[in-house]
């Protein structure tokens, strides 16, 4: 028999992907869930499993192909009846049963016809004047709304000598703050639109139907000169990973008004903590880092700061409240910035955690990561101190409304008011960028603060959720 294989749903509003590498070749025999080829989105990396075992016959696609759901990769030769037999066999059993049930019921069907066509007469009758009666009541019902929209002001516009529409002074199109939103972020004027609402109202269907959506339109570039003419240049095309980063981090920062705090955290005593707790770690295969202990202390710190832990619903001007915990942690990687999400840290020990984030890091890096493990996310770190800098403002990772920014530690003098001289200690600079509609200065200050001070406090930090 052959069998098809075809792309499978990947993920919510993923359609598509790029062939990366195709693992197989023809006249291969390959086992049921070995994987076959490699495939890019613009989300992650992962590799097609085959749904049953066989010998390929044929590849249906190449390197570098842009294909979607429900395209076929390949085609397998497996044993067995095919597909189409198997349902030819299935059809014909069918006729042979169908065919003596209507053998029966022809006498039977007969003798209701006359009765039922009567009553179907009957019910057409009485449906046709229920119609009309609905139909009045509508035209009624939208005439009013009209008349009431018009004479508050909600619209009267009319039209130049070029068909476009212009308001008249004093009034204002009508259209709710959603759709007005939803223009903006289009570039869409809404004088040039008609509405096909009631009273002329415009719809959010007007609003797409008028051009691109605005999750899809791209902002408006600077034009480029021509960098050739200055010396040699090459050109290279952006992964879908980093298509879409670009993407979302420009719509965060277009969309979320920003503000960063800063704080710095005495992680002297956590130092002698790692050591402590270090070999204990290791030997469930994690390695206990900063990144790791952090985790732990903002699944609590969102605990006791909820609004932290919350999504921002624009349209329908509503605060998501999250009942759970689930921490990203930013991986540089040679694909681009990847954020795994460990899930649930407030259940998990600091050690369950070290190991997780070590196993998520080592996927990211080796493109192992599948897209539940990157989906879900509340909160997000971003830690650089591998790298160095004494800080930055990273951008909210929308539609979560916070992330914490971690940069290289290092030694300062600190005043010891007990011994009356500069003692040195270790340093650790951290931001806060947040949203500020949902988040106000003194809540985001307080929130960063409480962090500091349950890392500056291991005993704290143990009586919160232990190791």
């Amino acid at each position: 028999m052959i069998k098809e294989v075809k792309l499978p749903e990947i993920a919510e509003n993923v359609e598509s992907g790029t062939v990366v590498e195709i693992l197989v070749s023809k006249g291969d025999q390959v086992e049921e869930e070995q994987d076959l080829v490699e495939i890019e989105t613009d989300k992650a990396t992962f590799e097609v499993p085959s749904t049953a075992a066989g010998v390929v016959q044929e590849i249906k696609i190449s390197e570098g192909d842009d294909i979607k759901v429900g395209d076929v990769i390949l085609t397998l030769e497996t044993e067995g009846k095919s597909e189409e037999d198997a349902e030819e066999d299935s059809e014909e059993d069918q006729e042979t049963e169908d065919q003596e049930e209507t053998e029966d019921q022809e006498t039977e069907s007969s003798e209701q016809e006359d009765s039922d066509q009567k009553e179907q007469e009957t019910d057409k009758t009485e449906q046709k004047k229920q119609e009309d009666e609905e139909s009045e009541d509508q035209q009624q019902e939208d005439s009013e709304k009209q008349k009431k929209e018009t004479k508050e002001g909600t619209v009267d516009v009319s039209r130049d000598d070029n068909g476009k529409k212009e308001s008249a002074p004093g009034t204002k199109i009508a259209a709710s703050p959603a759709v007005r939103r939803m223009a903006r972020e289009a570039g869409v004027d809404l004088q040039e639109l008609k509405g096909s609402g009631p009273g002329n109202r415009i719809t959010a269907e007007d609003v797409k139907n008028s051009g691109q959506e605005p999750s899809k339109k791209k902002p408006v570039a600077t034009e480029l000169p021509d960098f050739s003419q200055w010396g040699a240049i090459e050109r290279k095309e952006l992964n879908k990973i980093k298509q879409k980063t670009a993407e979302n981090m420009t719509g965060s920062w277009q969309t979320v008004p920003h503000v960063t705090q800063f704080d710095e955290a005495d992680i002297t005593n956590i130092g002698k903590f790692m050591e402590e707790y270090g070999d204990a770690t290791k030997e469930k295969g994690g390695k206990l880092t900063l990144t790791s202990i952090l985790v732990k202390v903002v699944g609590n710190a969102l605990k006791k700061f909820p609004a932290v832990n919350t999504s921002l619903d624009v349209d329908k001007d509503e605060l998501i409240l999250k009942k759970y915990y689930n921490i990203g942690v930013a991986a540089d990687t040679e694909q681009g910035l990847l954020v795994p999400v460990l899930k649930n840290v407030d259940r998990k020990s600091i050690i369950e955690l070290a190991v997780e984030v070590t196993e998520l890091a080592q996927k990211a890096r080796d493109k192992k990561l599948s897209l539940d493990q990157m989906q879900g996310g509340n909160f997000t770190i971003s830690n650089l101190g591998g790298i160095g800098g004494t800080n930055f403002t990273p951008v909210v990772y929308t539609p979560q409304v916070a992330i914490l920014g971690v940069a290289r530690a290092s030694k300062k003098p600190v005043w010891n008011q007990e011994e009356e001289k500069f003692v040195p200690r270790d340093i650790l600079p951290l931001s806060l960028s947040y949203d500020h509609r949902v988040i106000d200065g003194a809540e985001g200050a307080r929130f960063l603060r409480w962090i500091c001070e349950a890392i500056e406090n291991p005993v704290k930090m143990l009586m919160e959720g232990g190791v």
